[in-house]
């Protein structure tokens, strides 16, 4: 049996709100799932496994209809999906009643329960939230059936608010395979228990590739494979400065490594190095190059300590070196203590972040 195992797909999401690429991302995270449901029909996958957060919040019917005939439309390939923290089974809930399609199997209480899929010999075992959080560790004794066929378990969570997961005990349990949502970073913990990751990134911190897992199970076990599916990565700039450069200069560089790393992507960047005392760097305009979610200043101003100590050693600025250089600490934290201090000294000036 061949199967695509995704989670945190979150449609309705609005990343980096206020930034010019906002609702663009919104559109692309509805438009990469549905792609992936329409490649998953064309190579004939047999199942597709939603480990919870369809959608940010819970859904209108409006978009559970939409959801529903893509879904359908796709058939006979066979969904298992559930309800996580974000889009939850609440009061008035538009999931409580909803009628799905006939390849659709939708898990719709907050109690593990079990659904056979007959086309596939398959056996999908798996629970909805009903609640934002769930701090019962609801998955700890599920066992599959003594009943042939394929055995997989559908969960959502894993940290101590939203179902604490004993990834060793559940692994144990005997499934042929657990698929997990909750978690954004994709991980193949094993051969039978993987988190497939968001889909596409929701948010800065989801820094790196994106996707879903790609899975067959046959009579000599199952493998995996992640699969990079989403259009853009938040990714991490470094960038180093020297003494001789300017903020201008650092916004020409920056602008040329995004160009470099690809201006699709979306950038975290932080700057390190030593700068002119006299330098400050312009993290608003740095924040308005390409797609730059956040800017970190880490430089630190350069001082010759010796020379300034030596100049010095009879007054304040002296004793200050002095008594820095008396204190245990490693030579990294050092620096920083005395070029924030000293800098503070001469200019009252501090580093930032945009």
């Amino acid at each position: 049996m061949r199967f695509i195992h995704v989670a945190d797909i979150h449609m309705g999401a609005v990343p980096d709100r206020g930034k010019s690429w906002s609702q663009k991302r919104s559109e692309e995270i509805e438009a990469t799932f549905y792609g992936l449901l329409k490649e998953a029909g064309r190579q004939g996958i047999d199942l597709i496994l939603i480990a919870g957060d369809i959608f940010h919040r819970p859904p209108t019917k409006r978009e559970l209809k939409e959801l529903n005939y893509r879904l359908e439309s796709i058939a006979p390939v066979q969904v298992a999906a559930m309800a996580g923290n974000h889009d939850y089974i609440g009061e008035g809930s538009n999931y409580r009643d909803f009628s799905w399609a006939d390849n659709v199997h939708f898990f719709r209480q907050e109690k593990v329960d079990v659904i056979y899929i007959e086309a596939l010999d398959t056996w999908v075992y798996g629970l909805s939230y009903e609640h934002r959080e769930i701090k019962q560790p609801l998955y700890d004794k599920v066992r599959p059936l003594d009943k042939p066929g394929y055995h997989i378990l559908l969960a959502h969570g894993g940290d101590e608010k939203h179902i604490p997961i004993q990834k060793k005990e559940l692994l144990s349990a005997g499934f042929d395979y657990v698929a997990l949502g909750h978690i954004h970073k994709p991980e193949i913990i094993s051969e039978a228990m993987a988190y497939a990751g968001a889909l596409e990134p929701i948010d800065r911190l989801d820094m790196g590739s994106r996707g879903y897992i790609y899975g067959e199970i046959t009579d000599r076990g199952t493998r995996l494979q992640f699969c990079p599916a989403s259009r853009r990565e938040y990714r991490e700039l470094v960038l180093e400065s020297d003494t001789d450069m300017t903020s201008g200069e650092m916004e020409q560089w920056l602008e040329q490594q995004i160009h470099i790393e690809g201006a699709e992507h979306l950038y975290n960047v932080v700057l390190k190095g030593y700068r002119d005392m006299d330098i400050v760097y312009d993290l608003d305009r740095l924040a308005h190059v390409g797609n730059v979610v956040s800017v970190k200043d880490e430089t630190l101003p350069w001082f010759d300590f010796e020379r300034l100590y030596n100049e010095n050693s009879e007054n304040l600025i002296g004793m200050f070196i002095k008594k820095v250089y008396q204190m245990p600490m490693d030579e990294h934290r050092r620096e920083q203590i005395l070029s924030y201090g000293l800098q503070a000294m001469y200019h009252g000036r501090g580093g930032n972040e945009r």
